[in-house]
């Protein structure tokens, strides 16, 4: 892919904005002063806590060449150093951008949504394709209202394959952001109780919602859903009165199009046999848990459909990790031994939970070392919230976790239930929580953390990095974000 995204001309007329003066190409896209490179635009989006009008002399500082800017703006602006585009409104003018994008891509594209397993989806099927040619896809989770038109802004013209994810917790969000992506293939990876704070009527509300995904697939274009969800069959009804024909589906099942034949789970990786439509594929995942395992059907299943080489990919995925936040492992020095921090603190819900519950289950600790699981609440639940959290205590007790650590009030619910010797400690916050775990993290221990973003389990993660190091730990970036 070339180095040149958008030519000054195309940028402006994608967008349909004024200049106010001509502008170099533009190398990249930023909505975030704080990670602006040399080249960028940056757009002055006016973001839930921040106006990014206020920033626009930082990004220029940091190397922006052109600001995208609001009309009712520009006169606070006072005196600019970068040329700047104006336009009525920021935001929109991104998704102008991000249409104009797509209007000129050739690439074969794919859309991820689902309850839980869209991003390491979407990274799995992105790492597999690159090997096969230029391939785009957001480093990020960016799934919402900025994320996808940003990501579709930044996809090079001559990229030849691209994957996006599409987030919701409302009805009606995919719809308008799948329109923009037109994708020629749709994976939904499952359907569970999550955000169902938003969804009165549980399940079948959350079913219709990420089937709003189907409205924006090409023409002859195919959907990829899980043969094993209980949701498949109204799923695919859902798909083809969209006017899809082609539905494809993977799983366990006899008829599943790609079929899960034979596993061999280890405490860092998976073996695996599947058929993938007509052929027989044995392949090894570089990161553990049960829940790869499926996502990597889909993943191959999407390949083929893309014109992707599936046993190429299939041998990629050997190459895998585990992302932060969703399964990272770190090792830590602990006095004259070591320990294991399993990083799964992006987010969390039911079926997220006792998947990392089953990945801690199966780590392998040493000498005299313990499965620890710190546990911070899930949100969004709605009235199920309480009972929700109590039932993990089943997933903990099968998997013959040794000690508990919990944050959060909802988390109470569980700690009431827990068998006195799994009860490590609790916390109303994840602060509160974090000295403790400190003191008492052992050489040989293995500890799985893991909560919703708003449970601030993310801060308990990287003080153990920081506090347990054997080099230097390098701090990460700021998270993208409207700045």
């Amino acid at each position: 892919m070339t180095d040149k995204l958008w030519g000054f001309e195309e940028f402006v007329a994608g967008m349909k904005g004024r200049p106010t003066a001509a502008g170099p190409a533009i190398t990249g896209i930023s909505i975030d002063s704080r990670t602006v490179q040399p080249g960028d635009a940056f757009f002055a989006i006016r973001g839930d806590r921040f106006d990014g009008h206020r920033f626009v002399g930082a990004a220029a500082g940091h190397g922006a060449t052109v600001a995208v800017v609001a009309s009712d703006q520009l006169a606070g602006l006072g005196r600019m150093t970068i040329p700047l585009v104006v336009v009525q409104d920021v935001l929109e003018a991104l998704q102008e951008l991000a249409r104009a994008s797509r209007a000129r891509s050739t690439a074969r594209i794919a859309a991820v949504t689902g309850s839980v397993g869209k991003t390491s989806t979407k990274e799995m099927l992105g790492h597999v394709l690159s090997g096969q040619g230029a391939t785009h896809f957001s480093p990020a989770s960016f799934n919402n209202h900025w994320g996808v038109p940003l990501t579709l802004s930044r996809m090079p013209a001559d990229a030849r394959f691209a994957v996006f994810e599409i987030g919701m917790n409302h009805a009606g969000e995919i719809t308008p952001l799948v329109a923009q992506v037109r994708p020629h293939v749709a994976i939904i990876t499952n359907i569970e109780a999550v955000h169902l704070e938003f969804f009165p009527d549980g399940i079948d509300g959350i079913a219709r919602a990420k089937a709003e995904i189907f409205s924006g697939v090409e023409p002859g274009g195919s959907v990829i859903l899980n043969g094993d969800s209980p949701q498949f069959e109204r799923l695919a009804l859902l798909a083809m009165d969209s006017g899809i024909n082609h539905v494809l589906s993977f799983g366990t099942g006899r008829d599943c199009d790609a079929r899960l034949e034979a596993l061999d789970m280890q405490p860092d990786h998976s073996r695996v046999s599947a058929r993938i439509l007509d052929q027989l594929v044995e392949f090894t995942i570089g990161a553990p848990g049960r829940h790869l395992v499926q996502n990597a059907l889909a993943v191959l299943l999407a390949v083929a459909q893309m014109g992707g080489d599936v046993g190429e990919a299939a041998l990629a995925l050997g190459d895998l990790s585990a992302p932060k936040g969703r399964g990272a492992r770190h090792e830590l020095v602990v006095g004259e031994g070591r320990a294991t921090l399993i990083d799964e603190s992006y987010n969390a819900s039911p079926t997220s939970m006792r998947a990392a519950i089953t990945v801690l289950a199966q780590a392998r600790t040493e000498g005299a070392g313990r499965r620890i699981a710190v546990l911070g609440d899930m949100r969004e639940l709605g009235d199920d919230t309480l009972r929700l959290h109590a039932e993990l205590v089943e997933p903990l007790t099968a998997a013959g976790i040794d000690r508990v650590y919990a944050a959060g009030p909802s988390m109470l619910a569980l700690w009431e239930v827990l068998p006195d010797a799994m009860r490590g400690h609790y916390a109303e916050t994840s602060n509160e929580l974090e000295a403790i775990l400190l003191d008492e993290l052992a050489a040989g221990d293995v500890v799985m953390v893991k909560g919703s973003n708003g449970s601030r389990m993310a801060p308990i993660v990287e003080t153990l990095k920081i506090r347990f190091a054997s080099a230097p730990v390098e701090s990460d970036p700021a998270t993208e974000g409207p700045v």
